[in-house]
């Protein structure tokens, strides 16, 4: 299970990308970037971080450590900005939390070099979980200790948002015409060849175990945590095997 640790203190707004994390201190002396469960899609968009986080550090890929932060909302009665107010509020309980990499620099695809090899295994990734955030525009992607970190999965998935319609939903090509990495000659087959075979039913179980009950219970459709753990699993296994065929835009 992922680590547990409390919030202790709110530094401050992260104002990067599209929603508003914040840096946290906890009881655990660590320095986390904070997803709000009060935030955007709420809990469904740490479910994907949880999923997508830990199934590519299993892959091999690197990823931020995860762990589940403990809100209490009164932390935020000392915030200047009522939107940090308001989302402390709204945040109480289990939120997630992301290692912070003190001195990272975002990707910017026109200063930085990516290998054909490594850029083959980020794109298959991203189509299997089809993470449509990876844009030159908004990269999610950190250069720290001069090593490529990936980031920001909450866009992902994006048939968990409509569960009857999950099937057709999940059986769609991916479109990597704007992709950070397709100008990098991203060598897919032969990600797809060495990744593939390692997203197994057994590593889905033991991804989807990582995702707190708290953000499972009371799905529509669904009796128990464990039966929707089961159907973030059945997509990304059915993908794995065939998702190589059906990026489109690489060329």
């Amino acid at each position: 299970m992922l680590k547990e640790v409390i919030a202790t203190r709110f530094i401050t707004p992260l104002r990067e990308g599209g929603s508003l994390p914040g840096l946290v201190e906890a009881d655990d002396f660590g320095t986390y970037v904070l997803k709000f469960r009060g935030a955007g899609q709420g809990r469904k968009t740490l479910v994907a971080e949880v999923v997508c986080g830990e199934l590519a550090r299993r892959l091999g890929f690197r990823m931020p450590r995860l762990v589940t932060v403990e809100v209490d909302p009164v932390l935020g009665l000392g915030e200047p900005e009522q939107q940090v107010q308001e989302l402390l509020r709204a945040s109480g309980g289990t939120n997630l939390g992301m290692d912070f990499l003190s001195g990272a620099l975002g990707f910017d695809p026109l200063a930085f070099t990516v290998s054909p090899e490594e850029a083959g295994r980020i794109l298959w990734f991203d189509a299997l979980v089809n993470n449509v955030d990876r844009s030159w525009r908004n990269p999610n992607l950190l250069m720290w200790q001069g090593q490529l970190w990936l980031i920001d999965h909450g866009a992902t998935m994006i048939w968990h948002h409509n569960w009857p319609g999950a099937e057709a939903s999940s059986a769609r090509p991916y479109d990597a015409s704007d992709h950070a990495l397709t100008p990098f000659g991203p060598d897919v087959a032969a990600a797809a060849a060495e990744l593939a075979p390692l997203v197994t039913e057994d590593l889905l179980t033991e991804v989807t175990a990582e995702i707190p009950d708290a953000w499972l219970t009371d799905e529509p459709g669904f009796d128990t945590p464990d039966d929707l753990r089961r159907a973030y699993a059945r997509p990304l296994l059915a993908r794995a095997a065939v998702i190589h065929e059906r990026i489109e835009g690489t060329k």
